[in-house]
């Protein structure tokens, strides 16, 4: 599996946290903000990437996530969701056909999201009867 990641300057710490621990999994990672950027940036850099194929997902990490989701769902062919649980991260995976996950680091720790990180990943596409709302989602301008 391989992932992009980026991250604006206040997420810049989680990323290189979430980085080490993908990549100590064995998991090739790409850091698509190895500079400072604005969420807004890091959000059209993973994007881009994932709708490029990449990577087969994507991170992206800024203060509370909700500004890179939206930046990130603004890309057609993008789904991205933001989230701060486990439970949550593994059901739009597996419902919604999840390409990008939203981390805020003022709202998760590094253990969460490391847990976060890890349900995303094991998650796959259930397809089936998800595929409609999937298929609607892709067709939105």
């Amino acid at each position: 599996m391989k992932i992009l990641i980026g991250s604006d300057h206040d997420g810049y710490e989680l990323k290189e946290h979430i980085k080490g621990y993908l990549t100590g999994k064995g998991i090739d990672v790409v850091d698509k903000t190895t500079d400072t950027v604005d969420f807004v940036d890091a959000a059209a850099r993973v994007s881009q990437g994932i709708l490029a194929k990449e990577a087969d997902r994507g991170i992206l990490i800024d203060a509370y996530g909700a500004g890179s989701f939206m930046a990130a769902n603004k890309h057609k062919g993008i789904i991205c969701a933001e989230v701060s649980d486990e439970h949550s991260a593994y059901m739009t995976r597996s419902h919604n056909n999840t390409s990008i996950i939203a981390l805020g680091a003022g709202i998760v720790g590094a253990q969460l999201a490391e847990a976060i990180v890890d349900s995303y990943i094991e998650a796959e596409y259930a397809g089936g009867r998800h595929q409609i709302r999937v298929d609607m989602l892709n067709e939105m301008l």
